[in-house]
């Protein structure tokens, strides 16, 4: 009896252990529900600090309570990247506020050089989106108005566009940019061509990808920075980080939302050659490091923040394995100090840049991989990117960058894509997937789903 006895409880010891172990390794509908409503929260009370502190400027500074505008004038950066957010989240009164603010104020007859790459993929990207959704013709009118502006940067000898244009006169500059910025246009020039009925855009957009593809080394790896008016490469180093990241997203979204095959010839040709060169298998995991891109001789094992897209990329282009390893990875990374760093050495797993800038990427690839999987491990690891987030970056007045993951010390910085990207991300991961058809929209790099019906 007494034998019958611990055996009996021995097994309701195991089965209450390993029924505790489930809960903690899943999460339920209802749970998910509460995190998405917390993300809503945060969102209001970062859009609330915009409102009392900023009201009509780019962004606040949420330490100094003090507005800041990127040219010394507003483009509403803030208002514009959040309202598709907003509509998506179904905070009517705040979509109606930035809305409201947006189509009253918003004017691109300004004497400023803006920075072409990111107007596009952050004000011509937000009011497209926002556009799509809301069918309101003024957000429209005021996207053709800056698309026209932002024409002259791609009258080079090479396609390339310039990185910097005037708003009012058209003039241009910077003959030195990189394959993020002559690269990820498409997608924004090319849904304002779709709207608008103009081919001008999109053709122009295009020869800018294409004459990027084309200066590829033989072994099918861009560089880091090229001279659009030569085509000339400046730097050699090849990487899928900041400077590079977006060209390879553009690539395979050409595809997805044009069904342009030019596009898809060209991801089949540039991901192989970027498996093959970049990726990197080491003790710490699986990663993608940088190489020379005429040799592919490898040049750093450095990882970070903006590659933590990757994972959502190669999800999207069916390459869910290698995906999951990647993220496991980036999971290896922010648990290193609470959460990620702006660069990692992954073969020491010591830090080589240690500020966080409230970025999305890793959070976009736990949501790419929960819509793709099912499996609920992704939405466990995006509660622990947000607690540790709220945790180290929400403040009195909005939230705040870090200067150091290492000693958490807050910088003054609140950056639009905040809105854009990152609250969403985090929101849609947790929301059912009813609050977005995943299968019919494309994301922008700045997170703005567009549409073709």
């Amino acid at each position: 009896m007494l034998k019958t006895l611990r055996i009996s409880c021995a097994l309701l010891f195991f089965t209450l252990g390993s029924t505790l172990a489930h809960a903690e390794n899943s999460m339920t509908e209802a749970q998910s529900q509460l995190m998405a409503n917390k993300v809503k929260r945060e969102t209001q009370h970062a859009w609330q600090a915009y409102k009392q502190f900023a009201w009509g400027h780019d962004a606040v500074k949420p330490l100094s309570r003090t507005p800041h505008d990127w040219y010394g004038t507003s483009l509403l950066m803030t208002p514009v990247d959040a309202l598709d957010t907003f509509l998506i989240m179904g905070l009517k009164k705040e979509a109606k506020e930035a809305q409201d603010l947006i189509v009253s104020k918003l004017n691109f007859d300004q004497d400023i050089y803006v920075q072409n790459f990111e107007i596009t993929i952050r004000l011509l990207g937000g009011l497209l989106s926002a556009y799509q959704i809301t069918k309101d013709q003024r957000l429209l009118n005021l996207a053709e108005d800056l698309g026209q502006r932002l024409l002259p940067v791609f009258e080079t000898p090479t396609g390339l566009p310039y990185t910097h244009v005037n708003l009012k006169t058209g003039q241009v500059r910077g003959n030195v940019s990189n394959p993020a910025e002559t690269g990820t246009l498409l997608l924004e020039f090319g849904m304002l061509s779709k709207l608008s009925n103009k081919p001008v855009y999109f053709q122009k957009a295009k020869k800018a990808l294409v004459a990027t593809y084309e200066r590829r080394s033989s072994i099918g790896l861009v560089g880091a920075r090229i001279n659009v008016e030569t085509g000339e490469w400046v730097d050699q180093n090849s990487h899928i980080g900041g400077g590079i990241d977006s060209y390879y997203e553009y690539i395979y979204k050409c595809w997805r939302l044009f069904g342009d095959a030019d596009c898809k010839a060209m991801w089949d040709t540039s991901i192989d050659s970027v498996n093959r060169y970049l990726g990197d298998e080491v003790e710490s995991g699986y990663w993608y490091g940088r190489a020379n891109m005429q040799s592919g001789a490898r040049t750093a094992s450095r990882y970070g923040a903006l590659d933590a897209f990757m994972p959502a990329l190669l999800v999207l282009s069916g390459d869910v394995e290698r995906a999951k390893r990647l993220q496991d990875s980036g999971l290896k990374m922010w648990r290193i100090h609470g959460i990620e760093p702006e660069s990692l050495d992954y073969k020491t797993m010591t830090v080589n840049s240690a500020t966080y800038h409230l970025r999305p990427e890793i959070i976009e690839s736990a949501y790419y991989l929960y819509r793709t999987t099912g499996d609920t491990k992704y939405r466990l690891m995006g509660k622990e990117f947000f607690e540790d987030f709220v945790k180290y970056c929400r403040s009195e007045s909005g939230y705040a960058a870090l200067k150091d993951v290492r000693s958490k010390e807050k910088d003054d910085s609140m950056e639009s894509f905040l809105f854009a990207e990152t609250f969403k991300y985090y929101y849609l991961l947790f929301a059912p997937k009813s609050a977005l058809d995943f299968d019919k929209v494309t994301f922008n790099t700045e997170a703005h789903p567009l549409q073709i019906k």
